[in-house]
């Protein structure tokens, strides 16, 4: 699990929150895969270390952050996030593609691939 890891890069899962989603985010040069979660979530912790493989393998093309709704509601409900998990794809500050609830790594790889 990522512990406040805010600003890490190269090294798997970023936390973001409300006021760094922006610049971190929507104005990223690379493609970025928001994972909404929240601690209690079961299926959040369950994809969690499929998310953060993906970071590593994906490292300097795709960045892989988390948003803690709990500590961060403002931004999911920006977004409309009314289950979780939600990850979100956004490249350029638009919303390329999203997934809900527990998936397989196929259905991450396949959301990421289709921007890569």
């Amino acid at each position: 699990m990522v512990e406040g890891g805010e600003g890490r890069k190269g090294s798997g899962i970023v936390e973001v929150g409300d006021q760094d989603f922006e610049t971190e985010v929507l104005k990223s040069p690379v493609p970025v895969l928001v994972d909404f979660w929240a601690e209690w979530c079961a299926p959040c912790r369950a994809i969690a270390p499929t998310l953060e493989q993906l970071a590593r393998e994906y490292d300097g093309r795709v960045k892989v952050v988390k948003v803690n709704v709990d500590e961060n509601p403002a931004t999911p409900s920006r977004y409309s996030v009314r289950a979780i998990p939600t990850v979100l794809l956004i490249e350029g500050g638009e919303i390329r593609g999203q997934l809900q609830g527990a998936r397989p790594r196929s259905a991450f790889v396949e959301l990421i691939e289709q921007v890569l």
